[in-house]
């Protein structure tokens, strides 16, 4: 008796995707700026409903965090942390949006990776703000900073903690705290990172103190170090997070004064460390290189007219640097009574406002999706 040959049954075909898990995906590609989820969501209901849900904003934030486009600045005037939108129409945010009256006496430090850095010296302590979720984040200065403590706070800055590409999916985002300061002798500068993970500050690092304080400028984000400007007398320090070293380099101009609204740190093209030095009409570019004897000195890399780039008459003359935006490169000038948005290195400008004030501007980049 012989068996009939049994049908080997074939594998069940692979299910499809659902049309809505596609739809997800095509629209978290969309470009991260304010406008893109909003125009979306009139396409029809089911877009609306998508982009219209609090987890596919939170995905949409950290899918683009990385290259988060440039919203605006954020100035302090009266006690007030103010946001001015630098946008066009239909990405720009109106007046008022971002605002923060924190506590009397407290400062503005600096923005980072969608983060605003405040000091609070009543505390004393930091407050670490994130401005499109609504989060605000209190650090106690460590003990060796406290009232009472040997050593004196100097400045600090704000970034995001590495390793947090997909961080954000309904928590804050994770950040890091770098205070640097020096002893009451000035013989020392000192700084520690505090961790928002752990919730602790790290240890003290050291180096010899030259008598180049106070900081007066926000930090500038190169790599993985920090860099500031000291003064009076033109040195920069540098804060390597990575291998935890406090190192004082020499600014190209290291025999002038330090004037406040004439000098910025910048990243330079090629991801080194650049140097912005404004007289007058020209604007400086020096960029920090290694030599073939392996020291690193200042080289210039070309000097902007800004008299001829932007048509500038006997009244506007560029009176200043009022701050840089790391990621895009991009300067902002007091040029006469405007201030202008400049690109030296594509030579793109954005004549923006009247100036009201005189002050720091602190440029913030964050994707920011609003309520649809």
């Amino acid at each position: 008796m012989t068996g009939g040959r049994r049908r080997s049954s074939s594998p069940a075909a692979a299910s499809m995707p659902d049309v809505d898990d596609l739809l997800i995906e095509i629209l978290l590609r969309l470009p991260p700026t304010p406008s893109s989820l909003p125009r979306a969501s009139l396409v029809c209901k089911r877009w609306r409903r998508l982009v219209s849900a609090p987890a596919f904003a939170r995905s949409f934030r950290a899918r683009h965090r990385r290259n988060a486009p440039l919203l605006g600045f954020f100035t302090q005037r009266e006690g007030t942390i103010s946001f001015t939108s630098t946008l066009d129409p239909p990405d720009r945010l109106p007046r008022g949006h971002f605002c923060l009256k924190p506590e009397d006496g407290c400062r503005i430090l600096g923005c980072r990776h969608g983060l605003v850095l405040i000091l609070n010296p009543m505390g004393p302590q930091f407050m670490v703000w994130e401005p499109v979720a609504g989060d605000l984040s209190r650090v106690a200065f460590p003990p060796d900073f406290s009232d009472g403590g040997s050593l004196a706070y100097q400045h600090a800055a704000v970034l995001r903690a590495p390793g947090d590409v997909n961080a954000g999916e309904g928590h804050s985002i994770p950040f890091l705290v770098a205070l640097v300061g020096c002893d009451r002798a000035f013989t020392r500068t000192f700084a520690c990172v505090y961790s928002s993970q752990t919730g602790a500050w790290g240890n003290l690092i050291s180096t010899a103190c030259p008598p180049e304080v106070p900081m007066y400028k926000p930090s500038t984000l190169v790599g993985s170090s920090l860099y500031w400007l000291l003064g009076p007398r033109m040195a920069i320090l540098e804060f390597d997070l990575d291998r935890q070293f406090l190192v004082v380099i020499d600014a190209p101009l290291k025999n002038c004064f330090h004037k406040e609204l004439h000098h910025w740190i910048t990243p330079a093209e090629d991801g080194g460390l650049g140097f912005l030095c404004q007289s007058g009409n020209n604007v400086q570019l020096w960029m920090r290189k290694v030599g073939c004897d392996g020291v690193a000195g200042w080289v210039l890399k070309g000097t902007t007219e800004l008299d001829k780039l932007l048509s500038l008459n006997s009244e506007g003359v560029p009176l200043g640097i009022l701050g840089h935006a790391e990621e895009d490169n991009m300067s902002f000038l007091m040029t006469g009574t405007d201030v202008t948005m400049v690109q030296l290195g594509s030579s793109q400008f954005k004549k923006l406002f009247r100036i009201q004030n005189i002050c720091i501007y602190h440029p913030f980049a964050s994707v920011y999706t609003p309520g649809i």
